[in-house]
């Protein structure tokens, strides 16, 4: 039972702070006005996953 309970607590303090990275992400986002597509952030995140030494995509405004 306590790892039950102890296994609830961890995913919602994970879910709390994937909500609280997206908040903040929105809110940069209305503050700046700067992105990058969903595709660029793939293909950069598969470079890293791949081992790839690779730069973050450059931002739009």
């Amino acid at each position: 039972m306590l790892e039950a309970v102890a296994q609830y607590v961890e995913r919602e303090e994970q879910r709390e702070r994937l909500r609280n990275d997206a908040l903040a992400a929105w809110d940069h986002y209305q503050a700046t006005g700067l992105y990058v597509t969903a595709d660029e952030a793939d293909k950069w995140l598969a470079k890293l996953e791949a081992g790839k030494d690779a730069a973050p995509p450059k931002c739009h405004a």
